[in-house]
């Protein structure tokens, strides 16, 4: 089964041109023209293994808000696609990820309903000029466009880049095991017969 595919979105504000494969090998090519959600996306790349490639143009200039919350969108909606009918696929995975001092919990459901928890209090309001509070605006535009049940808690930490750090490897790890097919799975996994 074929689970890679491209979306393109072109509003006034961004145009983001996406490439996923989720059967890949941790492979990114990543251009957002932001720094550090370019490193966030690399991390979830790798640790989710999957082929992931964007380039973004967007209104930076105005402030980061428009770009990020676009690549949340867009990365949704190609996860999406990527699952196809979802037919033997895991589901559900919660994953504990360290990164030094922080500790993290990214918990998914790949269930047709879209819906974000997010408990993360940032010790700062900047990680370089990257505004932390952005980051729960990209995890809720990913979750509402995949149809994605997520939630996304941390247990405890001090140094925001590390909790940043430690839930984009999370988020990867988690959806890798939540869209992994399974062959002792028949059709799939709700007792509704669809997600």
């Amino acid at each position: 089964m074929n689970r890679e595919n491209n979306i393109t979105r072109k509003t006034m504000e961004t145009q983001i041109d996406m490439f996923l494969n989720i059967d890949g090998s941790g492979k990114s090519k990543i251009d957002t023209k932001i720094g550090f959600l370019n490193h966030m996306l690399n991390l979830f790349s790798k640790h989710g293994l999957f082929d992931l490639n964007i380039k973004a143009i967007g209104d930076i200039d105005i402030d980061n808000h428009h770009t990020v919350e676009d690549i949340g969108i867009v990365l949704g909606q190609v996860f999406l696609k990527c699952l196809n009918d979802k037919k033997g696929i895991e589901r559900y995975s919660t994953v504990f990820t360290p990164m030094d001092e922080a500790l993290s919990m990214v918990s998914v459901d790949i269930s047709g309903r879209g819906y974000l928890v997010f408990n993360v209090p940032f010790k700062t309001e900047f990680i370089g000029n990257f505004e932390t509070e952005l980051i729960k605006e990209f995890f809720y535009a990913f979750a509402i466009n995949s149809n994605i049940t997520l939630h996304i808690n941390l247990m405890y930490g001090e140094n925001s880049h590390h909790i940043a750090e430690s839930i984009f490897k999370g988020f990867g790890r988690a959806l890798y095991s939540a869209s992994r097919i399974n062959e002792n799975i028949e059709g799939v996994m709700s007792t509704k017969g669809s997600l």
